[in-house]
């Protein structure tokens, strides 16, 4: 019977709980799970990383670490974590949320839904948008999320370059790497989205130099991270008419501040960091099977590189 620590906050434990407990009882494993344990008792811990553990050193018998979230950039430099670290890929849930999020606001651009929305002046213009195959799509970052929303994408028709700092083939994305690769995949681009982590190397990756590089007018999407983006960068861009509008939902400090310019601009769309959550029912399941796996002998899925930050 393995030993689990939840450790997030108590809101969280009263909505993990139960799929938790049905998660564990689906693959046959009897554990022992609760939000306070000795910490010489705990064997794994499912963890959020704004919780109150934060110094992983008295947790002696501790064999892994499994994150709530997708994002793991607060937890990954944590120097008393040895344990291993997997991040939550939950297909039916963050997956699936992401993929629905992107596809809506990609949609909303290409098709130009927001002058048809609010248009107070009554103009009837009956030119059509482009079809989805004149549209081209740039994805920044090709793990899970953006894999599948190159996938969902593609399957509509938009033709979707996909670029990540390694190599990788994927079906129906044409995929460039590297420092080159990204200007490449930039270039022409009309609408770009975001979907990298947040390492000292993506940092202010979109800048004064690479938000020039798409069509002018493109659309920015950042579901991603918010220190993706430059953000003085992205406002000049924006008024310049570079960039035709953004539509952000990750930041670099979050809740937005009030008095931040995104707010304000008419040319900005700020949605509250919901593109894609943890839900407890799927991601339990992720969890339970992968303690299962641990427990069998199995090797752990989603493993963080430490040294990639991700």
């Amino acid at each position: 019977m393995p030993d689990i620590l939840f450790a997030a906050s108590s809101e969280s434990w009263e909505e993990y709980e139960a799929p938790l407990r049905r998660a564990f009882d689906a693959v046959g494993l009897d554990a022992r799970i609760a939000p306070e344990m000795a910490p010489e008792e705990v064997e794994y811990v499912i963890y959020a990383p704004n919780s109150a553990l934060q110094d992983f050193t008295p947790y002696t018998r501790l064999k892994a670490v499994l994150n709530l979230w997708a994002g793991v950039e607060d937890v990954v430099g944590n120097t008393t974590l040895k344990a291993p670290l997997a991040r939550m890929v939950d297909p039916d849930g963050l997956t699936q949320g992401m993929v629905e999020w992107v596809t809506g606001h990609v949609l909303r651009h290409h098709l130009g839904m927001d002058a048809h929305i609010v248009n107070p002046e009554r103009r009837w213009d009956a030119t059509p948008p482009p079809l989805a195959t004149e549209r081209p799509v740039t994805i920044l970052g090709l793990g899970t999320l953006g894999q599948a929303c190159g996938a969902a994408l593609g399957a509509l028709g938009f033709p979707v370059t996909g670029w990540s700092r390694s190599a990788k083939q994927v079906d129906g994305i044409r995929c460039l790497h590297g420092a080159d690769g990204l200007a490449e995949a930039l270039s022409g681009a009309q609408i770009v989205v975001l979907l990298l982590p947040d390492t000292p190397q993506t940092e202010n990756l979109m800048d004064a130099e690479r938000l020039a590089l798409p069509a002018p007018g493109a659309v920015l999407i950042n579901p991603g991270r918010g220190p993706l983006i430059d953000d003085d960068a992205l406002i000049a861009a924006l008024d310049a008419g570079q960039i035709g509008h953004a539509t952000l939902d990750v930041f670099r400090t979050e809740p937005l501040p009030e008095d931040h310019a995104f707010w304000a601009h008419p040319k900005v769309t700020v949605t509250p960091h919901i593109a894609s959550t943890t839900r407890p029912e799927t991601a339990a399941l992720v969890i339970a099977e992968n303690i299962h796996r641990a427990e069998t002998g199995a090797p752990l899925l989603h493993l963080v590189d430490r040294a990639a930050g991700y």
